[in-house]
């Protein structure tokens, strides 16, 4: 493994051409020549190759050879934090991206870069991509729930994830085509691969490099991630996309079990087949996709049961919810003058997260109404289109210090569209929800405050001026919304080490133990059948059956053989 003792700068690889590693010397010690002895060998140098005699390797000298593969937008926050974490430690890190990468930069302290140049570019890396989908949904949605409204939100849905996998299948063509970029790769020697496989780039090239694999996840080409890693029980896990809890009656587990099947059968013909073409190209022959994804050394899963419903495991899921909160910090001072001009009533903070800049006018317009016949003042991160009926309570922006303002002492309620990270650092500085779920997941993760008693939940389809005020009315002054997200910031904050560390700690067990095999299971390699017993219980049948049968024809042998002893007598 390679010591991080020096700086690498960032470099671009388009296809066909590797690109050059920059390094840095190491600075030089300006007072060196005063204390060097007459062969060169400065006193502090020799007193500090003493001390790590004693004490061990100086920090980082020993650091892991990382290569990432992440996920544009707001899941590359949460990896980023850790690529920070681990760079800290002594790492060295290389990043693979796209080139027309929305969030994650070429050029970083933190790591250098390997970007790819894909013709049009990724969806997920298209900022309108996520406000188009949004617009037609909210469509759909006020359309009611008729059969042609469920067809046209599926027609899109479904288009749009095979585009989104349709694109990133050819990003790795890309790569296992650029033999000088697979060479660099290879050259590399890189201990570890840390992806991201929501979108699972990482995981067929980690494959092809022979490296083990962690996973910084929470989802999964066919959901959420324990639904391929740990068991499943429709009966009390609440599949992804079907918003319930884990008290589910029979109507709702039958939903459950239905949702389960349609994202099965939407994994194994809309998702999986783009990736399917590349393993047959390139892999050896029984190797499959999904063993792939299953077969991770270890999963780093973005996930607090104090947070989500408790449901079965495995030993190599390591669960780091709430890795990225932390303190609040000071606010830059126009917003610390703004919320303290609030007095005793404090202020509310609203935030639709990185994806959609803006709700329709006519929802904000709503919002901003209501907002402005609040005392309270309100820091409102909104980009889009001015609303109407803004009142002078109502600061907007176009970004913000997030968790410091959640942190801040004269909060009193998040505005949010149930972003995971949100809903954390909200759980985290106790503060209480109104939630305005909007996409994907964002439904479930209110519905899980919501059911502890921390959240009001809106449809943002049906708002109003009148019903959104009652809400955060609601959560402003019934004071069990506080109390319920206070109870569940204490368990949250109840652990021997930060998630964040633990992440670390994980990751650099994989590097020291170049896997953690003795962690994971291989049933998924199992056939259906064996994997659910079926065989077994198909034999125990056939066994029970052979013995029920038996008995029967012996008792019959046996009355019939004593009824012609009977009738002989009386004859």
């Amino acid at each position: 493994m390679l010591a991080n003792l020096r700086n690498v700068s960032s470099h671009e690889v388009e296809l066909g051409k590797p690109g050059k590693v920059q390094e840095l010397e190491p600075s030089k010690n300006p007072g060196s020549e005063t204390m060097s002895g007459p062969h060169g060998v400065t006193w502090l140098a020799l007193s500090v190759s003493l001390v790590f005699v004693f004490l061990g390797h100086p920090p980082g000298a020993l650091g892991g050879n990382i290569l990432v593969f992440p996920v544009d937008g707001s899941h590359w926050v949460n990896m980023n934090l850790l690529i920070e974490g681990l760079h800290a430690r002594g790492h060295q890190i290389t990043v693979v991206r796209s080139s027309s990468s929305w969030y994650i930069k070429e050029s970083s302290p933190h790591y250098r870069s390997v970007s790819v140049t894909v013709p049009g570019g990724m969806d997920v890396e298209k900022q309108d991509y996520f406000a188009f989908l949004l617009g037609n949904l909210l469509e759909i949605r006020k359309g009611g729930s008729s059969p042609l409204a469920f067809a046209s939100f599926y027609r899109l849905m479904l288009s749009g994830l095979s585009s989104l996998h349709q694109q990133g299948s050819s990003f790795v063509a890309d790569i296992f085509e650029n033999q000088a970029l697979m060479q660099s790769l290879r050259d590399g020697r890189y201990d570890v691969a840390l992806v991201d496989p929501g979108l699972p780039i990482g995981v067929l090239v980690a494959h092809e490099l022979g490296l083990p694999t962690v996973f910084n996840v929470r989802w999964i080409t066919s959901g959420e991630g324990h639904f391929v890693v740990a068991p499943s029980p429709a009966s009390y896990v609440p599949v992804s996309g079907y918003v319930a809890s884990d008290q589910m009656d029979f109507s709702q587990r039958l939903g459950n079990v239905l949702m389960y099947l349609l994202n099965t059968a939407i994994d194994r013909f809309v998702v999986s087949p783009h990736y399917d073409r590349l393993v047959e190209k390139y892999f050896e022959p029984g190797t499959t996709f999904y063993h792939l994804l299953q077969g991770a050394d270890l999963w780093l899963m973005r996930v607090d049961f104090v947070f989500e419903f408790p449901r079965p495991t495995m030993p190599n899921i390591v669960y780091i919810g709430g890795f990225q909160c932390k303190p609040s910090e000071p606010l830059p001072t126009d917003l610390e003058e703004f919320i303290q001009s609030s007095g005793e009533h404090g202020f509310i903070l609203m935030s639709l997260g990185t994806l959609v800049k803006s709700l329709p006018v006519e929802a904000t317009s709503a919002i901003a109404s209501a907002f402005a016949a609040l005392p309270q003042k309100v820091i409102w991160k909104h980009p889009g289109k001015r609303p109407h009926g803004l009142g002078n309570n109502t600061m907007l922006v176009d970004w913000m210090p997030q968790n410091d303002l959640l942190g801040h002492s004269k909060i009193k309620a998040f505005v949010a569209h149930g972003g995971t990270n949100g809903l954390y650092e909200a759980m985290y500085h106790s503060v209480p929800v109104v939630g305005l779920p909007l996409l994907f997941d964002q439904f479930e993760n209110v519905l899980r405050l919501e059911v502890r008693g921390a959240a009001k939940v809106l449809d943002v389809t049906k708002i109003s001026t009148q019903s959104f005020l009652e809400a955060v009315q609601e959560v402003l002054h019934e004071t069990s919304y506080k109390s319920n997200m206070t109870r569940l910031s204490e368990l949250h904050r109840d652990k021997p080490v930060h998630p964040l560390e633990t992440a670390l700690f994980w990751t650099e067990f994989v590097i020291r133990n170049k896997g953690a095999a003795h962690l994971k299971t291989d049933s998924y390699k199992m056939p259906w059948y064996s994997y659910h017993s079926l065989d077994v219980i198909g034999f125990l049948l056939a066994v029970l059956f052979t013995l029920v049968t038996v008995t029967l024809c012996s008792l019959r042998f046996l009355c019939l053989r004593l009824c012609r002893k009977c009738k002989a007598k009386q004859e």
